[in-house]
């Protein structure tokens, strides 16, 4: 079936939506703020932490990119007032990057600032290559006023080693994935070996130099050797947590949260549900299997 998979995720722009809504339904939390936050609030009665991600990127309209900002501080507001365990995390193209960095920067501190006020804390989402460098350097500037602010780091780029040792200062908190956007072979690896041991490389790093990480993997071979630098360090569970996406491997996420470890849920939600969809399915044939199956139906 893996060849077939292969060929169904290469044609999931000619899929109708609603095929593809089914098989994504157990991904995304839904397209409102009360569905996400009732998802997050069932997964905190677990012992499960959340982060929230209003869906949406690359925008190219200012004003766009401002009634993003808004959403994310009533999407806030709500956590606070629910009391739930969960942060945000948010893509700076769809607050403006590419539009306007310094407005970018401006709202992002702002929001950084709020979440501040409500004892909360921003995650800062990377994106493609082309934008690595703009939010390293956004980032960097919301450290100098801000401690609630972490960045997502992704292991298959080859600039990342430089990247961690340029932000070391800092001691910043990561999230590490392995990294999901089609790049080149000149600026990430395409070899799994290669983008596994550099993952493990990176995190030990960032865990020797202090950084509380995200351990951002469904993989358990990673799963493994990041217990492993765990045990190694003797680092106690409020220096990292475990982070999935929702819907992935429950029985893993599980295994972690059973064994005495943090466990984060990253929880995409918003009306433009469909081009997260497709990324997320391109990267797993297997589950682009599904919408066959789904579509048989």
């Amino acid at each position: 079936m893996g060849h077939l998979d292969r060929i169904i995720a290469a044609t999931l722009p000619f899929v109708p939506k609603p095929i593809v809504r089914r098989v994504a339904g157990r991904y995304i939390a839904g397209e409102t703020v009360d569905e996400a936050l009732t998802v997050a609030a069932e997964l905190n009665r677990r012992g499960i932490r959340a982060t929230l991600d209003i869906l949406g990127e690359d925008t190219h309209n200012i004003d766009q990119a401002g009634r993003a900002v808004n959403d994310y501080q009533q999407l806030l507001e709500e956590i606070h007032r629910r009391k739930l365990d969960a942060n945000v995390s948010i893509k700076l193209t769809q607050l403006g990057l590419k539009v306007d960095a310094r407005t970018c920067l401006e709202w992002t501190s702002a929001l950084v600032r709020r979440a501040k006020e409500l004892n909360n804390f921003v995650r800062i989402d990377m994106e493609d290559s082309s934008c690595t460098t703009g939010t390293l350097e956004i980032y960097r500037s919301l450290r100098r006023e801000h401690s609630n602010v972490g960045v997502v780091i992704q292991a298959y780029l080859r600039r990342t080693v430089d990247d961690v040792v340029g932000l070391e200062d800092l001691r910043p908190n990561y999230r590490l994935c392995k990294g999901v956007y089609t790049e080149p072979r000149e600026i990430a690896y395409h070899d799994m070996r290669a983008i596994n041991r550099n993952y493990v490389y990176v995190l030990e790093k960032l865990l020797r130099n202090g950084s509380y990480v995200g351990i951002a993997t469904h993989d358990e071979l990673i799963v493994w050797e990041a217990l492993r630098l765990i045990r190694d360090l003797k680092l106690p569970p409020s220096a990292y947590e475990f982070q999935m996406l929702l819907g992935v491997d429950e029985q893993l996420r599980n295994i972690i949260l059973e064994a005495g470890h943090n466990l984060r849920v990253y929880i995409p939600f918003g009306r433009d549900w469909y081009a997260y969809s497709v990324r997320r399915l391109r990267e797993n044939p297997r589950l682009a299997g599904y919408v066959l199956r789904a579509m048989l139906k």
